[in-house]
C-alpha cells in the first residue's frame, strides 16, 4: 500500500481475463485496491499466493499501469532493511512519474565508438574497482568504457554534470535516458545518466555501473530513509553480476573497501590538481590580526575571477577586546556575546549591553570570526573595488570580479581563477567524525572551478594548522595521505566504515529506544540534544535490531550511517 507499509492479499477480477488485463498484472504493477472503504494505491509484490484458509479476498479495483520490475521490487525490500525505512519510499523512487499502460519496444543497440584511450580502460574488467581521478580529469572516456559493455547506469552528484555527460554520450550515438521523465525510455532499454534517483531507474539490460564523485554527500538522500546512491548501485550490480566502478578524486573509505584501487601515474594526477598555496597565520596575534592574511590582497591583484569562501553568515560571530585580548563574554562569564546593531548580545538574548569590554572597560572590540556580510565590507576596503556576496539564500550570482560567500558560492559560481578559503581551520576543526573527509571534498569542488595547475588554477588556504593531514594531502595532490591516516584513525576508535551507526531522534525517539532495549553487539549513547547514537561492528546485528523493533506513534527519525555526526 502507498501509505501503509504492509502487504495484503487480493484477487484479480475474473472480468480482467476477457480484456487481457489479467495478463498484464505482474510483480511491480501499480494498482488500486479497496481498503477501509477507500480505494488506495499500491504495488503488486507477489503473484499466485495462497490466502489464509477461510478468508474471502476482495478484488483489485484497478490496474493503474506498469511499475518497478521484479529486480527493483526485491531491491526495495533490501533497502528498507539497509536504511531502516519504509519500503514504500523506495517503491515510489522506482516508479514512473506518470502512469504508463506499457513499456515501449527495446531499441536496436548501436556499437559504441572506441574513442580515445583512458588510463582506466581496464577498470570494468576487474568486477569491482575504485578509480582515483584528479579533479580536472574528463570522465567522459570512463563513461564510454562503461557503455561499450552495454546499457550502463551512470550516477553523478549534480544535474548540470548529468546533462553535459548525457549530451556527450548522445553525440557518440548512445541511447541515453535521464530520470525521472525518461522512465519509459529506460524501461525499454537504454543507458541511464542521472543524479542519485537514477539508482532506481529500470534497466532490463544493465551491463555496467559507474558512480562518479562517489564521495559527494549529495548522493545521500536528505529525507528519511536516508539511502545512499553509491550503496544502492553496488548492491544492484552485485545482484545482476555486472561490473561496477566508483570514480572520485578523493575516494571515501567506504569506496576503498569495495574494490581494487586504480590511480593514474603520480605526475598525471598531480597535474590534474590546481596549485594549492598555504598562508600560515600562526605567528599572527589572533586578537589583533584581521581576517585576511598579510599579502593576500597582492595575490588577488591581476586575477580575473576570485571566489572567497567563509562558512559563516552575518556580521559578527566571535569578539575580543582589542586592548586586553579577553573574549567578550556575558557578565557571569559563561556565555560569549556577539555584536548585533551596535549592541552586545548573548545567543538567548538574556543579556544585552553596550559594546564595552567587561574585563577592562575598553570600547575597542575586534571581530575574531566575522561572517560573510562583514567580511565583504572589509574585503571591499582592501581591494578598493566592489565585492559581491553569495549565501544559500542568494537569488543572483554577483558579476563582480571578487565574490565572497559561504560554501554555497562553490555551487553557484561556474568558474574561477582563484579560490581562497578565508578560514580553512573552521572546516578542519568542526566537531564531526568525517570533518577531514568533508574538508577535502570542498577542495575538490574548488579545484573543479579553477581547473588544473597546467591551466593556471590556484587555491589559497588561510590557516593556523599548515601541518594538518588535509592540507598536506592537498598541497601534495595525493589523496592517499589523507586516506591512510583516516583509515588508521577510524579503525582504532571504531567509527564508520569499520562500524555501522544509526542516529535516532524525534518526539518518539525515547519510546523507540526503550522498545529497542539493549541488543547484543549494539552500543547506545545518549540522549544528547534529544538524539541517540547506535553503533555496532556487525552491520547485520544493528539493522536486524532496528527492523525487529516496532515503531511507536509520533515523529521518529532513524538515519543509518549519517554523514554528519
Amino acid at each position: 500500500m502507498g501509505a501503509i507499509d504492509r502487504e495484503f492479499d487480493y484477487l484479480i477480477p475474473e472480468s480482467w481475463n476477457s480484456d487481457h488485463r489479467a495478463e498484464r498484472v505482474a510483480v511491480g504493477s501499480m494498482v488500486r485496491v479497496p481498503l477501509h472503504g477507500r480505494r488506495v494505491a499500491g504495488w503488486v509484490t507477489e503473484l499466485d499466493v495462497d490466502p489464509p484458509p477461510g478468508i474471502k479476498l476482495a478484488e483489485l479495483s484497478r490496474l493503474s499501469g506498469v511499475g518497478p520490475d521484479k529486480e527493483l521490487m526485491d531491491l526495495s525490500k533490501w533497502a528498507a532493511w539497509r536504511w531502516a525505512g519504509r519500503r514504500t519510499a523506495f517503491l515510489r523512487a522506482a516508479s514512473p512519474p506518470r502512469m504508463l499502460a506499457g513499456v515501449p519496444s527495446p531499441p536496436d543497440r548501436k556499437a559504441v565508438p572506441s574513442g580515445p584511450s583512458d588510463v582506466f580502460d581496464d577498470a570494468f574488467r576487474l568486477g569491482n574497482a575504485v578509480v582515483r581521478v584528479p579533479p580536472a580529469h574528463d570522465v567522459t572516456s570512463l563513461a564510454l568504457a562503461a557503455c561499450r559493455l552495454g546499457d550502463a547506469l551512470i550516477i553523478v552528484p549534480d544535474q548540470s554534470r548529468a546533462r553535459l555527460l548525457r549530451l556527450a554520450l548522445r553525440r557518440a550515438g548512445i541511447s541515453v535516458a535521464m530520470g525521472p521523465d525518461d522512465w519509459p525510455v529506460a524501461a525499454a532499454g537504454a543507458t541511464v545518466v542521472g543524479t542519485r534517483s537514477a539508482a532506481w531507474m529500470p534497466m532490463p539490460r544493465l551491463a555496467a555501473v559507474l558512480v562518479i564523485d562517489e564521495h559527494d554527500e549529495s548522493l545521500k538522500n536528505e529525507r528519511m530513509p536516508a539511502w545512499h546512491a553509491r550503496d544502492v548501485a553496488l548492491e544492484r550490480a552485485r545482484r545482476r553480476g555486472v561490473p561496477v566502478v566508483l570514480a572520485s578524486a578523493v575516494p571515501s573509505l567506504e569506496a576503498l573497501r569495495s574494490g581494487k584501487l586504480l590511480r593514474p601515474p603520480t605526475d598525471t594526477e598531480r597535474d590534474g590538481w590546481p596549485e594549492v598555496e598555504v598562508l600560515d597565520r600562526r605567528e599572527e596575534d589572533p586578537t589583533r590580526g584581521g581576517l585576511f592574511a598579510e599579502g593576500l590582497v597582492q595575490r588577488l591583484a591581476g586575477t580575473q575571477r576570485v571566489v572567497c569562501v567563509l562558512n559563516r553568515k552575518g556580521r559578527s560571530r566571535l569578539m575580543a577586546c582589542g586592548k586586553c585580548g579577553e573574549l567578550v563574554r556575558s557578565s557571569d562569564g559563561l556565555s560569549l556575546m556577539t555584536m548585533i546593531d551596535d549592541k552586545l548580545e548573548t545567543a538567548d538574548r538574556s543579556e544585552i549591553r553596550h559594546a564595552v569590554c567587561a574585563a577592562c572597560g575598553s570600547t575597542s572590540l575586534r571581530n575574531l570570526r566575522i561572517g560573510v556580510t562583514r567580511a565583504r565590507e572589509e574585503l571591499e576596503a582592501l581591494v578598493r573595488e566592489p565585492v559581491g556576496d553569495v549565501t544559500a539564500e542568494s537569488v543572483d550570482v554577483p558579476t563582480t570580479r571578487v565574490v565572497i560567500g559561504t560554501e554555497a558560492v562553490l555551487h553557484r559560481v561556474d568558474a574561477a581563477d582563484l579560490v581562497v578559503f578565508v578560514d580553512f581551520d573552521q572546516e578542519l576543526l568542526v566537531p564531526r567524525q568525517r570533518a577531514s573527509e568533508q574538508a577535502m571534498a570542498l577542495l575538490v569542488r574548488s579545484a573543479r572551478l579553477v581547473g588544473s595547475r597546467l591551466s593556471g588554477g590556484r587555491i589559497i588556504l588561510q590557516t593556523r594548522m599548515p601541518d594538518h593531514v588535509v592540507i598536506r594531502s592537498a598541497t601534495a595532490a595525493d589523496p592517499s595521505v589523507l586516506a591512510t591516516e583516516e583509515r588508521d584513525r577510524r579503525r582504532e576508535i571504531g567509527i564508520p566504515p569499520y562500524t555501522t551507526e544509526a542516529l535516532v531522534s524525534g518526539a518518539a525517539a525515547a519510546e523507540f529506544i526503550e522498545k529497542l532495549g539493549r541488543p547484543l553487539g549494539v552500543s547506545i549513547r545518549g540522549p544528547l540534544d534529544g538524539r541517540w547514537l547506535l553503533r555496532s561492528r556487525d552491520q547485520g546485528q544493528l539493522l536486524d535490531a532496528l527492523a525487529a523493533t516496532g515503531r511507536p506513534s509520533g515523529r521518529l527519525r532513524i538515519e543509518v550511517d549519517p554523514l554528519r555526526v
